[in-house]
């Protein structure tokens, strides 16, 4: 008996996670929604303004505000680390962590420091790497405005020297089921391809007003709208992945919550048995 009570124990243990877990799943469900359609919407216009400003800037030099599109010798390197700020979502943060240290590894001889945005990547590189900031409270709040002053924290430090190179590490949303790991340079501008180049050649601009007050006004708003993209990518991954899964520890539990019982069940037909064969074996010995 004391078996049949351990497995009812399990069962009961199995069936609250498996509650536990479909709840985290529609939660995650219903999230999801919303910050998929904010993603959906402001992807088009970050990748033509990106795109738009990268050609712009790669005309101009530094003294006419090309700073950001300055290409230096990379000895110094700032990798920020988008990751979440709770667990239970698969290998979501695993992911942006591993292709960090590969990144820190390709720039093996060079300072290579890390800005974390979320707990969990925080705490595992923090370990291993030089941690130089964390604005994890970013997701408590996700707006425009806050990410902006993370974007001009990274454009002070790259106009000032401290490093020659900005990447972001991120997930990229591309369904509900799949995230795909990016790596995306953030500073120095990266300059327009060959074909992009001549396509804008033969396409007549008029600036008004001239391209040079145009990258100043512009070029902050776009490495601002960059990095609040890639945040607003990863919390849409985060969900996701989380959704995922949630669902699958749903269905593994369920399977075992049917495994158990039909244990359960077996080992209960199984003391009825023994009791009946008791009974059946004590009348015996009192007829005889």
């Amino acid at each position: 008996m004391a078996n049949l009570k351990e497995i009812r124990n399990r069962i009961a243990s199995v069936s609250s996670t498996m509650q536990i877990t479909s709840a985290m799943k529609m939660v995650s469900a219903a999230k999801l929604k919303k910050a998929q359609d904010a993603i959906t919407a402001m992807r088009p216009y970050s990748e033509k303004l990106t795109e738009l400003l990268q050609n712009l800037s790669a005309t101009l030099d530094s003294d006419n505000g090309g700073i950001f599109a300055e290409q230096r010798p990379v000895n110094n390197v700032l990798i920020v680390a988008i990751t979440s700020n709770r667990g239970l979502c698969g290998a979501f943060n695993a992911n942006v962590i591993k292709q960090i240290k590969n990144l820190q590894a390709g720039y093996a001889g060079k300072k290579v420091d890390v800005l974390a945005i979320g707990k969990k990547g925080n705490d595992v590189l923090k370990k291993t790497c030089n941690i130089v900031g964390n604005k994890s409270e970013l997701f408590d709040t996700l707006t425009f405005e806050n990410v902006a002053e993370a974007a001009q924290l990274l454009m002070d430090k790259f106009a000032a020297g401290e490093y020659d190179k900005i990447e972001l590490v991120y997930n990229h949303f591309k369904n509900a089921a799949t995230q795909v790991v990016l790596t995306e340079q953030f500073l120095p501008l990266e300059p327009a391809a060959a074909d992009e180049k001549a396509a804008n050649a033969a396409t007549d601009y008029i600036f008004e007003p001239t391209k040079e007050e145009i990258v100043l006004s512009l070029v902050p708003l776009s490495l601002k709208t960059q990095l609040y993209k890639a945040v607003r990518d990863s919390f849409a991954s985060e969900h996701g992945a989380r959704m995922t899964a949630m669902h699958k520890a749903t269905d593994n539990a369920t399977a075992l919550r049917n495994q158990l019982k039909l244990t359960y069940n077996k080992a209960r037909q199984a003391a009825i048995t023994n009791e009946i064969l008791e009974i059946v074996g004590g009348a015996e010995a009192l007829n005889n």
